[in-house]
């Protein structure tokens, strides 16, 4: 199986190191990805997540709200969506089978309009919410103007075998039983995990169950994470609780099982190099093989500098 890593269009909200724990000052820019898996089975192609797509880049006003534009900033170009650089791997959005998605937020399902074949997998509760969208926060967060593709969605609840002693659904429809979807409440109602088995172990995409690789310091307690994430995830949070709790639990999961599990989140610069081994911003002209722990990642085009 081959796992590649896409950027998939970077937010850069002011704040600089206060937002992601290395940019300059906080007048600067911040660099927070959208990292997103392309997963090569033998059923076709399968995306987790989406980042922002084509119809994002040319008409944000209309897809996306302004509060989130003036605030978080998205380096909206064409080349960054998840489409563009899978055909620059070689394939084409109908090879894109499945696309399983962490959550409905907009900068995680923005691209689902460009692969209307794929079928969409995701929890029931985060469909039953993000379509309620029952307060001002979730009409900026959940857009429907991104989901064209809803006839083709999937829900699920969780109910399958545990996953490392976390609740997991029941297979996927139609995904190779190498991808296993983890209920992660907290951030949303129906936020989960992604999990991908290779031949070295698991990965794990835990979507925006954390924000700063910092959070699973068992020693740290999560307390050295940028302030400005802290905020954020604060502010972005609909069940506190539970999202603490999932920390908790991802913290000593990555210290008793870090041997077998490779985990990542999706806004997170520093960790996505220190799995590639290289910077985000290193351009890559061809798809590299590699399995779900990887230590290589294709990061075509992302933006060299943030303007």
């Amino acid at each position: 199986m081959r796992v590649h890593h896409l950027d998939c269009v970077s937010m850069c909200p002011r704040g600089g190191r206060l937002m992601d724990g290395g940019s300059g000052s906080i007048t600067d820019r911040a660099h927070l990805t959208c990292h997103c898996l392309l997963v090569e089975t033998d059923e076709g192609l399968v995306l987790v997540d989406t980042g922002f797509g084509l119809h994002d880049v040319a008409n944000p006003r209309t897809r996306l709200s302004r509060t989130f534009l003036a605030l978080l900033g998205p380096d909206l170009r064409q080349e960054l969506t998840a489409v563009r650089q899978i055909e620059r791997l070689g394939f084409s959005a109908r090879d894109v089978r499945h696309i399983v998605l962490t959550h409905l937020d907009c900068d995680h399902a923005g691209g689902l309009d460009d692969f209307p074949g794929a079928t969409v997998h995701m929890l029931a509760s985060e469909r039953a919410d993000a379509t309620a969208r029952p307060s001002i926060l979730d009409r900026i967060r959940y857009r429907p103007e991104q989901w064209s593709t809803r006839p083709r969605w999937r829900t699920y609840a969780p109910g399958g075998e545990r996953w490392y002693g976390f609740e997991r659904v029941r297979a996927l429809e139609g995904v190779s039983d190498q991808i296993v979807m983890i209920p992660l409440r907290g951030h949303t109602l129906g936020h989960a995990g992604v999990a991908v088995q290779g031949d070295d172990g698991w990965l794990l995409l835990a979507g925006d169950a954390y924000h700063h690789h910092s959070e699973l310091d068992f020693h740290g307690f999560g307390s050295h994470a940028p302030l400005g994430l802290r905020i954020h995830q604060w502010l972005m949070e609909k069940d506190r609780p539970a999202r603490l709790a999932n920390q908790v639990r991802l913290r000593s999961l990555a210290c008793t099982h870090g041997h077998e599990i490779t985990m990542c989140c999706s806004h997170d610069r520093e960790e996505l190099e220190r799995l590639a081994r290289r910077a985000v911003n290193v351009r890559i002209a061809r798809a590299m093989p590699m399995t779900a722990r990887v230590d290589l990642m294709d990061v075509a085009d992302s933006p060299a500098t943030i303007h």
